[in-house]
């Protein structure tokens, strides 16, 4: 097997700091300021978010000590967390100097915003390539390939009920896009009767795309998620993914807290996807086996324990998932396929 890329003791340790830190919200008030305007001798007050080219405007209500509190309330929460966020960007600043993976801007924008509407605290995930570009940190590595997103894909489980922080308001996902002021617009359903899964900035490739497991027979229709008022698309076996979740932190600002697939199930997964793709996917499909092979190749040598837990609970999934899983794990490297067997297949 090719030598693994890693980073040094010294970055890791300082992304274990960045961790710790971040499990505490630290919000900055960036992009956002409460204005005034009197009208007919009254005080109407107005939350205004710059996000991009554009600003939006959003009617809180007249002014009233409860409403004059609750602005108060924010202000402060925003001066009390300034020297946590001077903390933590010392600390990605430190990262990115050395050589830890970083996230673009625009995504980095978006992933922000969902943070900051607390999409993650209620149980959010990422997954896709942000996802894997997420890994590289915590598994303390440096990923040898091309880390093109363009697509932002967010899972959530419909069987579960999603928890509105304390003191949050309600998850409104469309709403957190579309009025963010980075040019969002719905991309319509192939089904024009349906209700949109996906947001895409006008004008670039960068797209919000929300899945959720398939259960039951097979179906294009999509599911509605009470808890963020919004609709999924559903994915077969996008289950496997979401039974085991844990915390991440991408290199953005002061850090950004998501929550993600464990590393092992991400690769055996990737495994299954490189099978359902259509064989028109060729790059997809080369995407899906290198990211699979990566990550194998670091669990082998440092987490061999995880490689086993996941491969279990795929057994649990299905003939169907483990024969594609299969046939996915034929078109790795000849020895890391070899070598993950001898791992996780009993006797």
């Amino acid at each position: 097997m090719a030598e693994i890329q890693r980073l040094p003791d010294t970055v890791t340790l300082q992304y274990s700091e960045l961790m710790q830190q971040c499990v505490h919200p630290a919000p900055d008030g960036a992009n956002i300021s409460f204005k005034s305007k009197t009208v007919a001798g009254k005080r109407y007050w107005y939350l205004y978010i710059s996000l991009g080219s554009r600003r939006s405007e959003h009617y809180l209500g007249e002014e009233n000590a409860a409403l004059l509190d609750k602005i108060e309330e924010e202000r402060e929460l925003w001066e009390s967390s300034e020297d946590d966020r001077i903390t933590r960007q010392r600390l990605v600043a430190m990262l990115h100097a050395g050589g830890a993976t970083t996230t673009p801007i625009n995504e980095g924008k978006v992933i922000a915003l969902l943070e900051r509407s607390g999409l993650f605290l209620a149980g959010g995930i990422v997954i896709g390539t942000l996802a894997f570009r997420a890994y590289a940190n915590m598994l303390g590595v440096i990923w040898h390939s091309e880390l093109q997103t363009r697509d932002i894909d967010l899972a959530s489980d419909y069987n579960y009920r999603i928890v509105v922080p304390r003191s949050k308001q309600p998850i409104n996902l469309p709403n957190i896009l579309l009025d963010s002021g980075m040019g969002f617009l719905e991309v319509p359903a192939l089904n024009r009767k349906s209700p949109s899964t996906k947001f895409k900035i006008r004008g670039q490739e960068l797209a919000v795309e929300l899945l959720t497991p398939m259960r039951g027979r097979d179906t294009a229709k999509p599911v509605a998620i009470p808890g963020l008022a919004a609709f999924a698309e559903p994915i077969r076996f996008l289950d496997y993914l979401l039974e085991d979740i844990q915390p991440a932190v991408l290199l953005y600002k002061h850090g950004v807290l998501i929550n993600v697939p464990a590393p092992a199930r991400f690769a055996f997964h990737k495994l299954v996807v490189s099978q359902r793709r259509r064989a028109a996917d060729v790059e997809k499909i080369k995407r899906d086996l290198m990211q699979a092979e990566q990550l194998f190749k670091v669990l082998i040598e440092g987490r061999p324990g995880d490689l086993i837990l996941a491969y279990e609970a795929a057994e649990k999934m299905g003939d169907k998932f483990m024969l594609q899983m299969e046939a996915g794990m034929g078109m790795i490297d000849l020895e890391v396929r070899d070598v993950v067997r001898g791992i996780v297949v009993k006797g």
